[in-house]
């Protein structure tokens, strides 16, 4: 599952046959060096940020907002600039987040399994380069299915073409103060937990009643707050209903119906025993729970998804057959006949990857054949959900986590239980998928933001391939680095920081879990049933008309993160519903204006903690200890981090809310 911001500012969709800003008959510069060079950078910074963020919540944010407003006060201060160039910047950086989001959704799995001992760079490149171009390709038949014809609503395309509307005039570019000042506050606070380690970076309570469990945790990060506030209430409750329900309900019922475990002829802590059951056992409902989202997902958008694609290829019949169409310039997509000859070129990297991987020619055929199949449907799958409920919603992780399952499966019976190699090929192939549907449901936001803007969209697709092949070349050595600084999974004495990783750890558990036979089957079918139950649930909401809907991704997100990071994100949806009640007394405008500048508020409070979190990776590396900053033997205590977290809340709740109280109108 991704996560962005889901915006909340009063924007309509803009519909397909409105009026761009730039009309058809209007040519701007669009690809310029500038913007090129901007899109390019941005793209690489912010795919270091994601990866940062997603090994450690288990979710990543959409980039387009921060960008396009970056891209607005840089390229404001050179004499010609125009809505367009900027639009192209934010197309190239936004792939970099949507690719970090495929790459450390299944790559960090082969470390785990140890199929690899770090991240070579040419395996990591080509399976993150690959799989985000094939997604690129896949949903340029899609663009006009979707955005023209059907028309979806696309909420983060039209917020972010709204932004650079607004953009235009002098106080939207100002509106960065905002990001880089919660920036500097997000980065302020990471040096303090972690770098100079005043506190811990969580708060975690357990105590034995009986023989059950009682817990109850809680981490101190502005940055999952901030995450919190941008997916909204009703995400953010769903994925804090998940962790409850694992937490308080499953884990002490497993607790209590077996013996406690016993180390050095002591019990353990009730901490240690919650930790046990959960990595052992109950997080793989959360796998049951995924498995049947993203099979849903499938089934539930199968006409839609069959409709666009006749529709695009209806589309490119009519404007290749027959004597010559001219096609204006906001329609102007990359030629058909490109994007078939790049797909084949495309499949010879894919099956040199997995006949290296397998050394079969008879497994390595099959596996690339699957990949394209569900690369091709999981991509139109993420592009129909973007536009139906944007990036927030969308069900990456599921379909993952599907594919991984349904591959490692039809690799059993190719390979053998015996296989050694089999696990680490059924997550190539997840990975190139997972970063082909990252990848495909953000170039559809940032097409739609283009159609309301006036783009290009062959212009957009160049860009987005460039932003995709830029954000993959630094993959490798910024993974390398977190692995190598923090560990990812379990803590442990060596890494007592470690990045949770939960998607990657679940791919890397049903994999080798499938070949081994020893998958927690009950579990999982738990899951399955609760997901069903899940579904119906939704669908009744659905027939009422509820604005409450229950989409089964973020509940099976709850389950498999660690309790301690539900809570701080369900504190940030509770702010975005009182920062939204508190701006209905304002003016439209203003209440626009008021919501972006929260919005710019928290996405800079996740990228200054992120990237303090890469550059203390890299500190880490070259000092060889896990804390070379600190300036104390051990921490004070969560109460500093606690109270000054809870100051960070309130600061977002005003900028939220009115940004007249809390810094003043630019």
């Amino acid at each position: 599952m991704t996560s962005g911001p889901k915006h909340s500012g009063g924007v309509a969709a803009d519909g397909a046959g409105a009026q761009p800003v730039v009309p058809a008959s209007t040519n701007l510069p669009e690809i310029t060096v500038k913007a090129a060079i901007l899109g390019v950078l941005l793209a690489m910074v912010l795919a270091g940020a994601n990866a940062y963020v997603g090994l450690f919540a288990g979710m990543t944010v959409s980039a387009s907002i921060p960008a396009a407003v970056i891209s607005m006060a840089i390229l404001r201060l050179f004499r010609n600039s125009n809505i367009l160039e900027n639009n192209i910047v934010q197309t190239a950086a936004s792939a970099g987040e949507s690719l970090a989001a495929g790459a450390i959704f299944t790559l960090p799995a082969l470390v785990m399994m140890g199929h690899w001992d770090g991240f070579p760079f040419g395996w990591t490149t080509a399976i993150v380069g690959v799989g985000g171009l094939v997604g690129v390709l896949f949903t340029i038949p899609l663009r006009r299915a979707l955005i023209v014809e059907e028309d979806l609503t696309f909420p983060e395309g039209v917020a972010t073409a709204e932004v650079l509307k607004t953009g235009q005039a002098r106080e939207g570019a100002s509106d960065v103060r905002y990001l880089a000042m919660a920036g500097v506050v997000g980065a302020i606070f990471k040096i303090g937990q972690q770098g100079l380690g005043l506190w811990p970076g969580a708060m975690e309570l357990a105590t034995r009643v009986g023989g059950s469990i009682a817990y109850f945790g809680t981490n101190l990060s502005p940055m999952l707050v901030s995450v919190g506030y941008i997916v909204g209430l009703n995400i953010a409750i769903l994925i804090f209903l998940g962790g409850a329900l694992n937490w308080l309900v499953a884990i002490p019922i497993v607790a209590a119906l077996n013996p406690w475990p016993m180390a050095d002829g002591a019990p353990i802590s009730a901490l240690d025993h919650a930790g046990n059951i959960w990595s052992a056992q109950t997080r793989y409902i959360g796998v049951g729970a995924m498995v049947v989202g993203g099979l849903w997902a499938l089934i539930n958008l199968r006409g839609s998804i069959l409709s666009g694609i006749r529709s695009g290829l209806a589309a490119t019949r009519r404007a290749t057959g027959g004597p010559p169409v001219k096609i204006v310039r906001t329609d102007h997509d990359t030629p058909m006949k490109w994007v078939l000859i790049a797909l084949v070129v495309a499949i010879v990297p894919v099956f040199a990857l997995y006949q290296a991987a397998v050394g079969s020619v008879g497994v390595s055929l099959p596996m690339s054949v699957l990949m394209l199949i569900a690369g091709f449907l999981f991509a139109a799958v993420a592009s129909y959900m973007a536009g139906l409920v944007g990036s927030s919603n969308n069900p990456i992780s599921g379909m993952t986590i599907a594919t991984v399952l349904s591959s490692s499966l039809l690799l059993l019976a190719l390979m053998g239980s015996g296989a050694a190699n089999g696990p680490a090929a059924a997550i190539l192939i997840g990975g190139v998928v997972c970063c082909a549907a990252a990848i495909g449901g953000d170039n559809m936001q940032d097409l739609k933001a283009g159609r309301i803007v006036g783009s290009t969209p062959w212009k957009q697709q160049v860009m987005q391939g460039v932003g995709t092949v830029s954000s993959a070349m630094v993959m490798a050595p910024i993974l390398m680095v977190l692995f190598k600084a923090y560990g990812f999974g379990e803590p442990t004495p060596e890494h007592p920081d470690a990045l949770a990783a939960p998607q990657a750890t679940l791919m890397a558990s049903v994999a080798r879990g499938v070949f081994r036979g020893d998958l927690p089957w009950p579990m999982i079918w738990v899951g399955v049933l609760g997901g069903i139950g899940i579904i119906i649930l939704d669908k009744i909401q659905e027939a009422r008309k509820a604005s409450f809907r229950l989409p089964i991704l973020a509940v099976a997100v709850g389950v498999y993160l660690p309790f301690e990071l539900s809570v701080p994100i369900f504190l940030g949806g509770i702010i975005a519903v009182i920062a939204n009640r508190a701006r209905r007394g304002l003016a439209a405008d203003d209440a626009e204006s008021v919501g972006r500048r929260g919005l710019l508020f928290a996405s800079g409070l996740i990228t200054g903690e992120a990237m303090i979190g890469i550059l203390m990776a890299f500190i880490i590396v070259a000092a060889g200890s896990a804390t070379p900053l600190a300036i104390a033997d051990s921490p004070l205590g969560f109460w500093p981090g606690l109270v000054l977290l809870g100051l960070v809340a309130v600061w977002l709740t005003r900028v939220a809310a009115n940004s007249s109280r809390s810094g003043g109108r630019s």
